[in-house]
């Protein structure tokens, strides 16, 4: 028994939406991941820059009390990470494990000093800021001489910010790209029903009343392919975190949401400028047009 012609057309036409929010939802997965990929970019940017620190050297007559103050006041800074306290012994022990041999029992004492090791926020790792700051480290009467790798600093300042302008270039590319993949996927989805259009046009029906089914239908498309690739996208960050600790933050669950929040734009957004463009391009159509 042969189907309907409007069983066919039923069947055909959710074979097409079926489609096309495969389609959406792969993109918005991509999308995704690239947000991810920038976000992340970001933080492992900030995890280097925070290497970056100061050692500053201590007088050697100074009292207990005196180094715990200026550990104090430098940590309550707002550019300071952390300020970890290493005296003479510590730091002879680290430089014999670092060089694999006894320099004390050869040199018959210890040379090295006590000292802060200062690790700063990633905003205050710049050339200039951490010049000002060396002045500043200076000052302290507690403090004797202030180092830093300096050629370090420059060589990670300027990867970093090479490796950003690189970053935002291909997620720009990307994006374009990926509009342009759904924005076809939502034109053919509409050219499959121009006819409709045209005939709703012929029987006297206003073009924003045309118009709102379609966009209406495309805001949902974008929904629940964002919901799809929302659920992909967390599971496979919740499948990274187990087996791969420590780029993202198991519980920093900013990362996810932002990730999750920016899915669901794009997908609303990209759904319905691609819908809103295709039909008016259809509605602007002759009937003789349509045909080719």
């Amino acid at each position: 028994m042969t189907t309907s012609k409007p069983t066919r057309l039923k069947k055909r036409f959710l074979n097409s939406w079926i489609t096309s929010l495969i389609s959406i939802s792969l993109v918005l997965i991509l999308l995704g991941i690239l947000s991810l990929i920038l976000i992340n970019s970001r933080q492992l940017s900030d995890y280097v820059r925070e290497k970056i620190g100061f050692t500053l050297l201590l007088k050697d007559d100074l009292k207990e009390v005196e180094i715990i103050r200026l550990q104090k006041v430098l940590t309550a800074s707002d550019y300071v990470k952390s300020a970890r306290f290493i005296d003479k012994e510590t730091a002879a022990k680290e430089l014999a494990k670092e060089l694999g041999e006894d320099f004390i029992g050869f040199l018959g004492y210890n040379p090295l000093f006590a000292s802060l090791d200062v690790k700063l926020y990633a905003p205050y790792t710049t050339t200039e800021k951490l010049q000002a700051l060396e002045q500043q480290f200076l000052s302290y009467p507690q403090v004797s001489e202030v180092y830093y790798q300096r050629d370090l600093v420059s060589l990670i300042n300027k990867n970093v910010r090479k490796i950003s302008i690189l970053l935002v270039t291909i997620s720009a590319l990307l994006t374009f790209i990926f509009f342009g993949l759904i924005n076809n996927t939502i034109r053919i989805l509409i050219y499959s029903q121009r006819f409709t259009i045209n005939t709703m046009q012929m029987v006297g029906a206003s073009k924003n009343f045309i118009r709102l089914p379609f966009l209406r239908r495309s805001l949902f498309l974008g929904a629940y392919g964002a919901v799809i690739a929302n659920i992909i996208l967390v599971t496979v960050i919740y499948i990274y975190q187990k087996e791969h600790y420590g780029l993202i933050n198991n519980n920093d669950l900013t990362t996810t949401f932002f990730v999750v929040a920016i899915v669901f734009a794009l997908g609303f957004i990209i759904s319905f400028l691609s819908t809103w463009f295709a039909i008016n391009k259809f509605l602007r159509l002759k009937f003789d047009e349509l045909f080719y």
